[in-house]
């Protein structure tokens, strides 16, 4: 356990550096330079990182600038030879942010002997993918091999976040049930903004799965492979969308309590208005500088009193039996 976590911590370390070059033949290894058929994966790429890849390998330009653009819809494409695949995967933001799980590019980039990821972004999915494919110990057949396992982990941790996501859920909904307040029904509102953004991204991912098994030469194990992705990737569209629709109908039950308390809170407002109406009137009508036969009466105050309090205690039992207060 010890040694599982300081191998963890290497590769944290490992993968911490801008450029990585993984060795994929037999069993992912840190190798110091480029080799040809080697994996070169860049995380948080720095202005030369950018210049080493364009003066490197001769990437078109503007392949890194549509990678960094966080939104980049999930699609490939071909230039001079180089093929860009843009695959858009689950990332968490601070929890307290407007929208604590969304999603970001990640670039595969690939021309004969030259693959390379570029994410702009540091993203546990890709530090357990490569941890998975070293407990694996068979590495990569072929870059095709490759693509299309970064799309089943991409579908593996859609889920892994909607678990997060549904947890969320069910703490704020034990929250409401306490007491409706804005914070919980904010932190909802926040997750809807996180769904949303993950569907989109897990039908774009699905759109272009379909499309590359006709454009890369796909063999039986990738499609074996592809068939698992597209089972993954299928369930995570069907949970984001249930939690989807519970998160909206949670939602929905809370707004119309909300209405319901403010309903309720007018309706006693008013209620009160009209029993301390007939007391204001009474006094009203009896403190006119006109003649009422009570100017002179030692019990006139007394009687007015009386008035009112009969008058306002039927008005309160009427709207008792009517069910007003």
């Amino acid at each position: 356990m010890l040694y599982g976590l300081i191998s963890t911590l290497i590769l944290i370390l490992e993968m911490s550096e801008m450029r990585t070059y993984w060795n994929i033949n037999a069993n992912l290894k840190v190798i110091n330079e480029w080799q040809p058929n080697c994996w070169i994966q860049v995380t948080c790429p720095t202005d030369e990182d950018q210049q080493f890849l364009e003066d490197r390998f001769h990437i078109p330009d503007y392949f890194l600038s549509d990678i960094s653009d966080t939104d980049e819809r999930a699609r490939y494409e071909y230039d001079d030879g180089w093929m860009l695949i843009i695959l858009r995967i689950p990332y968490v933001k601070e929890v307290r942010s407007r929208t604590p799980y969304t999603t970001v590019p990640l670039g595969i980039i690939h021309k004969r002997d030259v693959t390379i990821t570029v994410c702009y972004y540091e993203s546990n999915m890709m530090i357990d993918f490569v941890t998975y494919q070293q407990k694996r110990g068979e590495g990569f057949t072929d870059y095709v091999d490759m693509i299309f396992r970064l799309f089943l982990s991409s579908a593996v941790w859609y889920l892994k976040r909607l678990k997060q996501i549904n947890a969320l859920i069910e703490k704020a909904k034990h929250n409401l049930d306490h007491g409706v307040n804005n914070e919980s029904l904010i932190g909802l509102s926040r997750l809807q903004d996180s769904l949303t953004y993950f569907i989109t991204s897990i039908r774009g991912n699905e759109n272009l799965l379909a499309k590359l098994k006709f454009k890369l030469q796909v063999d039986e194990l990738d499609a074996d492979l592809i068939e698992d992705v597209n089972i993954e990737m299928t369930q995570a569209r069907e949970t984001t969308s249930i939690y989807s629709d519970i998160l909206e109908s949670t939602m929905d039950t809370y707004s119309s309590i909300i209405n319901n308390n403010m309903n309720t809170v007018m309706r006693t407002l008013t209620s009160v208005s009209i029993i301390m109406m007939f007391p204001t009137l009474i006094a009203s009508l009896f403190g006119m500088n006109l003649i009422n036969g009570m100017e002179t009466s030692r019990y006139g105050f007394v009687i007015a009193l009386l008035i009112s309090f009969v008058v306002s205690g039927v008005s309160w039992w009427i709207l008792r039996f009517k069910r007003l207060l």
